[in-house]
């Protein structure tokens, strides 16, 4: 019973996230993982005045522009 359950576990988990496994995989054949989650700088426009409210908000705060720009993009993602 118990092992079923942890193999139905296991197999949702590598669903839910392949990429994780493939870098795994890579790290078998190579013995060197790479980066499962890249990071790509963008370049976009703005209200310059919003951005300087922005920056200013962050720092006060303490919390990573990009960090908290990727949380806002999840949630309109997501719905």
């Amino acid at each position: 019973m118990y092992s079923s359950k942890f193999l139905e576990t296991a197999k949702r988990i590598i669903r839910e996230n392949p990429e994780v496994f493939e870098a795994l995989e890579e790290y078998d054949r190579t013995r060197k993982l790479r980066k499962v989650s890249y990071r790509e700088r963008i370049n976009f426009t703005i209200d310059s005045s919003l951005l300087s409210q922005f920056k200013n908000y962050c720092r006060d705060k303490n919390i990573n522009m990009s960090r908290l720009i990727e949380k806002h993009m999840k949630e309109e993602i997501r719905g």
